[in-house]
């Protein structure tokens, strides 16, 4: 190991010097791997209370016991301490401890003993108090006899003292570990000159580094495969590299445990070399193939001509929205950003209704994963209200709907390898758009349980109608695009509408930032679109008729020419809109026709006739 110490181990030895109370908070369940000279120690993979022991054995102290509510004080690193200790606060030992309670009772409380061992300068002495916050019921509900406890732990800080040593002059400590400070009562840790707070984080890319590319990576593969795989590694050194580089990137965030969690997983499902990184997909999602993997380039060839199928009238969007989609098959997707975790790709579906935005989404979702259900589409007009947030990622702890989770991260956690569709994003409140910096940078997001979900498989698709509309001084909406406008134009009027929204309106131009040049522009609904969208629509319902009715539907020029003079009438809605004309006008009276005959086989229609709002059927042979 590269002899660089953690940042939070080089506080610790500054702080132990001077700060009577320290508290150490965040990644206190992990492993460490020891850095310093001591003989038993060094380069040991240690739980955070042995770490302790012996960086404190190696700074001189005399006396190190561990202390918690449960078994007292103790000290399971080795032995004599727990007697030694004994003798100096005049306690007695049961068994391999000496039992106290953390709040007043029968017996003389852990607080007042620890205050004891602080005050006194005959042996150095520190105490760790593991699992702290555990002592007290919660910080903002405590009894009287649970605030006496730790105002006694103020007054030891107040009255610890400095101890000569052999190895020089040490401060009588005491060190408490909570998962968040905020455990701990408030008035006990804030603007108290006696106490420091230090966080550990999770291993540092440097760290990471160094449980990757040290000894220790060997131990990641069975010893047949090393054998098989390491010497063509051991001439292309550079290939090996850029492997491990990209592991230490898909590793951030994780836990040393979670890393010795990696390495011996991927000992024992028999991973190659090459293949290592895969681990990390079995680690977070449960599976060992990635769908993106498997995805192959021959399926995509005519992906133009599928999309198209299905959307009419977009060229444009489709083939932008296809340059995102190989991007992410081919791995460059965020390549010039140092993160790995990024969303696979982020699209902005913008422009008019019923163009085609959502029918995208969900014909992307069958084109990569094989089903329209890989699309998990939210509608955001829900998300509208200040504590929407909950809802979509999750209660905190201690509020109602805690234990269900978010509706986001539950489905994600279940759905890994998806395309998420958030529907006109401009209505969620803003507070939503703050999480959703989160989402597109770091490709993670930690729910209301704690739990950490992965977004760096995902697609990520919003659609909004910014830009469509403007509102004038008097509050009056007004088109801001008109169908009559050039394609260029169009596009040119909503990305700027998007970026004023944005920027202006929002105040967060860093969302837009994320979002970059990702911005998908749909055109109006054209004449000639709208002919072939009718055509289309008109083909699935014969086809449909024919397979689950067994009815021969036709139609004739007259009624379809009438069916487009209505649709070419209004074209406002967009596809929607065509699909409410046939329903109207076709589909309705079809149905009451089929009522009215149900042994008809065969049915054509030569003409379609509105009276006063009431349509009906021309019906040949009848």
């Amino acid at each position: 190991m590269t002899e660089t110490t953690a940042r939070w181990h080089r506080e610790l030895e500054i702080f132990c010097r001077i700060k009577p109370l320290i508290v150490l908070e965040n990644n206190v369940l992990d492993m460490f791997q020891y850095p310093r000279d001591s003989a038993i120690a060094r380069g040991s993979i240690l739980s955070l209370t042995s770490y302790l022991h012996y960086f404190f054995k190696d700074m001189g102290y005399e006396q190190i016991m561990l202390y918690d509510h449960i078994r007292g004080f103790y000290n399971n690193c080795e032995s004599g301490y727990t007697e030694r200790f004994s003798q100096l606060v005049s306690m007695p030992v049961t068994g391999n401890a000496i039992p106290a309670p953390f709040k007043n009772g029968r017996t003389v409380p852990a607080p007042a003993i620890i205050r004891q061992a602080l005050a006194q300068r005959e042996q150095s002495a520190v105490i760790i108090m593991n699992f702290a916050s555990r002592c007290i019921t919660a910080a903002d509900r405590m009894d009287q006899s649970e605030i006496d406890s730790f105002m006694q732990l103020e007054q030891a800080g107040l009255e610890a003292q400095d101890v000569t040593t052999g190895a020089g002059t040490v401060k009588n400590l005491c060190i408490l570990i909570v998962n968040k400070v905020n455990d701990l009562p408030t008035w006990f840790y804030l603007q108290d000159p006696n106490l420091k707070v230090i966080t550990i984080p999770t291993p540092t890319r440097e760290e990471r580094e160094q449980f990757v590319k040290g000894p220790s990576f060997q131990s990641f593969f069975a010893r047949d495969i090393r054998q098989r795989d390491m010497p063509y590694y051991d001439e292309h050194p550079a290939e090996l590299a850029k492997l491990q580089d990209r592991f230490v990137a898909l590793t951030e965030g994780m836990s040393f445990i979670e890393l010795n969690g990696l390495r011996r997983l991927c000992k024992n499902e028999r991973y190659a070399v090459g293949d290592f990184c895969d681990v990390i997909d079995l680690f977070k999602y449960g599976i060992r193939e990635n769908p993106w993997k498997a995805l192959r380039w021959e399926e995509f060839r005519d992906s133009r001509q599928k999309l198209e199928a299905r959307v009419k009238g977009q060229s444009v969007a489709i083939e932008k929205t296809l340059d995102i989609l190989k991007r992410a098959m081919t791995g460059l997707n965020g390549l010039q950003h140092s993160s790995h975790m990024k969303p696979k790709g982020v699209m902005f579906f913008a422009g008019p209704t019923g163009t085609g935005k959502t029918e995208t989404a969900k014909a992307l979702a069958e084109l990569v994963f094989g089903d329209e259900g890989a699309c998990i589409r939210f509608d955001m007009s829900e998300y509208s209200q200040s504590h929407s947030d909950q809802r979509l990622l999750g209660a905190p702890p201690g509020y109602v709907g805690y234990e269900a989770g978010g509706q986001l991260t539950n489905a994600v956690r279940a759905h890994p390898f998806s395309i998420l569709l958030f529907d006109e994003i401009e209505k969620a409140h803003p507070s939503i758009m703050d999480k959703f910096l989160q989402i597109l940078e770091d490709g993670r997001m930690t729910d209301g349980q704690g739990n950490t979900v992965y977004f760096s498989e995902c697609i990520i698709i919003f659609t909004s109608n910014l830009g469509i509309y403007t509102e004038d001084p008097t509050g009056r909406r007004t088109a801001n695009v008109t169908a009559d406008m050039p394609y260029a134009q169009v596009q040119q009027q909503v990305r700027g509408a998007i970026e004023s929204y944005f920027k202006l309106e929002l105040g967060r131009p860093e969302i837009l930032n994320r979002i970059g040049e990702n911005i998908v522009v749909f055109d109006f609904i054209r004449p000639e679109v709208a002919r072939a969208i009718l055509d289309a629509q008109i083909q699935k319902i014969v086809a449909a008729l024919q397979e689950e009715k067994r009815v021969a539907l036709r139609l004739e020029d007259a009624a379809r020419e009438t069916l487009l003079a209505r649709v070419l009438q209004n074209l406002d809605n967009g596809g929607r809109g065509i699909g409410n004309i046939i329903e109207s006008m076709l589909i309705n009276p079809l149905a009451r026709y089929l009522f009215e005959h149900p042994q008809a086989d065969s049915v054509t229609i030569d003409a379609i006739v509105c009276v006063d709002d009431l349509v009906s059927l021309v019906i040949q042979g009848e």
